[in-house]
């Protein structure tokens, strides 16, 4: 007899679209979700943050025809309100929105500006044990020098909410060296329940952000507070690193580009390819004119300059030295 096909999953996608360079990035997004991965059945929601006190001005997408080009490809506008983040720490946006997803079905959340670049409804995702983004730099702690170590960071903050710390490291890489400690990228995630997931998002990030132990006096949590609580929530739902296979997001079927001047300098020629030509369509590129960086980039050619800059096969090894160089010859955009 023959196999019996897989039955795709399906389980929504979010990005935090607002006023701005995010809502631009938003809509990028959605034509690459729509062009490269035509099987997806999910819905692909926009979070968009509503006025309130916590904001100074309104962060809602005001831009029509913006609004309209989301809504012709298929995206759903959702809004949510702010509780406990805002103008001080937009970041705090992708935490508490998750209250604003539907309840009990399987979310992936991305950062705006990443571009799909595959098929994402083959990507096996186990949304009972939740993950993250493993792109990422030793960014945070950064340990001084007469206070605790990375691991003295990290246990203190595993023991503030009864976390087995043990259970969470590395054991192939060296003591004191920050991949030994769980760590992610806050570019995507995901689990199975947006408001389970997001309930202990906002509760570890709130606590770290209110009443720090006493080992973080020396570090900085803005812009961390995100990337600091996220291994934490996933090491407590029953995650990990390794609940995805490797090369298919961050690779073959995303990319997490940050800025478009770093997309050009260091994303293979695929990635590149996928960015132009969703762009090209003049229904988007009457609207993605409206923002700067992007009409200069992709659409006056800037971004080119950018990669004749340099040689994908030798990179520098930090991304500092990078933007150096994008900025040193006049390129630096976002």
């Amino acid at each position: 007899m023959a196999r019996k096909t897989a039955k795709p999953q399906t389980f929504n996608v979010v990005v935090v679209g607002q006023q701005g360079r995010l809502s631009y990035e938003a809509l990028i997004f959605a034509a690459s979700l729509r062009q490269c991965s035509p099987d997806f059945s999910g819905r692909l929601l926009i979070a968009e943050p509503q006025a309130g006190p916590l904001w100074e001005g309104n962060p809602a997408i005001q831009n029509v025809a913006l609004r309209e080009a989301l809504e012709d490809l298929g995206a759903e506008i959702i809004p949510f309100s702010n509780a406990v983040f805002g103008e001080n720490y937009p970041y705090g946006n992708k935490i508490e929105m998750l209250q604003a997803l539907p309840k009990g079905e399987p979310f992936v959340f991305f950062d705006t500006d990443t571009l799909i670049t595959g098929d994402l409804s083959r990507v096996p995702f186990d949304f009972g044990k939740p993950s993250a983004s493993l792109r990422r730099e030793g960014t945070w702690p950064q340990p001084q020098l007469y206070g605790p170590g990375y691991a003295g960071l990290w246990k203190s903050l595993y023991d503030k909410f009864g976390l087995d710390f043990d259970s969470s490291l590395d054991l192939s890489q060296p003591d004191e060296y920050w991949k030994r400690y769980l760590y992610f990228n806050a570019g995507f995630f995901f689990y199975r329940c947006p408001h389970e997931f997001g309930a202990l998002f906002l509760e570890y990030a709130r606590a770290i952000r209110d009443t720090p132990p006493v080992e973080l006096c020396a570090q900085s949590l803005d812009p961390w507070l995100d990337q600091i609580a996220l291994p934490l929530v996933i090491h407590a739902l029953g995650g990990g690193r390794d609940t995805l296979p490797e090369g298919l997001l961050d690779g073959e079927v995303s990319c997490h580009y940050r800025v478009l001047p770093l997309l050009y300098a260091r994303e293979n020629d695929r990635v590149v390819e996928v960015l132009e030509q969703v762009t090209a369509p003049n229904k988007i590129k009457k609207v993605l004119k409206g923002y700067d960086a992007i009409k200069r980039m992709i659409y006056q050619g800037r971004g080119q300059k950018v990669r004749a800059l340099f040689d994908r096969d030798n990179l520098p090894r930090k991304e500092q030295a990078i933007r150096n160089k994008i900025k040193s010859n006049g390129f630096w955009m976002r």
